[in-house]
């Protein structure tokens, strides 16, 4: 067993924050091991004055971190969930997903306390297509502007009078302790969550057996389910986190149930589904319900965003 482990990460302080936390973890369960954060600069962290959904490509927020484990230059990595893509490199998998945090979106703003309290041509700041075109279709009177930047960074956007309202995750608030901000969080059917929102992957090299047993005490079955489903769904669409697709997935006992998203940019199409199945066929419910969604009109959608990306 290693006495050292250096966990790659994103150098922003949820990054960090969340990268601690699963060290936490491992020293609690294994006193001997000492853990090294190494924080590294991802593409989408470089580029912050263009819409993510402009610069394209998957892995935005991964592959440097996985070029670094492929290098033998971490022994692990912690992501964000909906930032990994679904085709990994190869030797790599995420095999450990931890228990996941609420996975809603949260409306933050330091005027009003809900999205119906938001005077008519309210400014509110997201980046994120899926977030845009849900809030279109909840108030097409908005005006919707882009916002990039950490949490912090966002907030203070926010607060400088730039923005009425933010629209952040609920998961990173929650994390970093500033639940506060939080006035209000949609529900999945106001508004449908990116796939793997609120859940963390831990993402090993698949040689790394023993660091894989040692990590399983960290792995949430139920989690991991709901995950695979959702990200089946993803994975069928060839969609990044840069798509307006959304998925959520809720297990109960032997039971899964889906609810996928497609919609246009502008909010005025929006398909969604829901599906179940037995956990054991979650990949497969999380496929047949994207092939559902893109013959019901969502492959001509996300031909359109593709178009309109490039």
């Amino acid at each position: 067993m290693k006495s050292l482990l250096r966990i790659g990460t994103r150098a922003s302080e949820l990054a960090v924050t969340q990268s601690e936390w699963v060290g936490k973890q491992i020293t609690a369960a294994y006193p001997e091991i000492s853990i090294e954060l190494v924080k590294i600069k991802t593409k989408g962290d470089k580029i912050l004055d263009v819409p993510l959904a402009k610069v394209g490509g998957k892995g935005l927020f991964v592959k440097e971190i996985e070029d670094a484990m492929l290098a033998g230059e971490v022994d692990l990595a912690v992501h964000s969930m909906k930032d990994v893509p679904t085709e990994l490199p190869d030797g790599l998998h995420v095999p450990i997903v931890p228990v996941r945090e609420i996975p809603q979106d949260a409306f933050v703003s330091d005027k009003y306390n809900s999205l119906a309290e938001l005077p008519e041509g309210s400014t509110v700041g997201t980046s994120s297509l899926r977030r845009k075109a849900q809030l279109t279709a909840l108030r097409p009177d908005l005006v919707i502007t882009d916002l990039r930047g950490n949490l912090q960074t966002r907030l203070k956007k926010m607060e400088d009078g730039l923005y009425d309202a933010i629209i952040l995750a609920g998961a990173g608030l929650q994390r970093m302790g500033m639940q506060a901000h939080i006035r209000t969080l949609f529900s999945p059917e106001q508004m449908l969550p990116a796939i793997g929102q609120g859940a963390l992957g831990i993402e090993l090299r698949k040689s790394d057996t023993q660091l894989f047993e040692i990590l399983q005490t960290l792995h949430d079955h139920t989690t991991a389910i709901a995950v695979t489903a959702e990200r089946a769904f993803l994975l069928r669409l060839e969609g990044g986190c840069q798509v307006p697709i959304g998925a959520y997935a809720v297990v109960d006992k032997e039971q899964v149930s889906l609810t996928g998203l497609i919609a246009s940019i502008d909010g005025t199409i929006l398909l969604k589904e829901t599906g179940a199945a037995p956990t054991h066929q979650a990949a497969e419910l999380g496929k047949k319900l994207a092939e559902s969604l893109l013959q019901q009109g969502g492959k001509a959608i996300l031909e359109e965003v593709y178009q309109a990306s490039l």
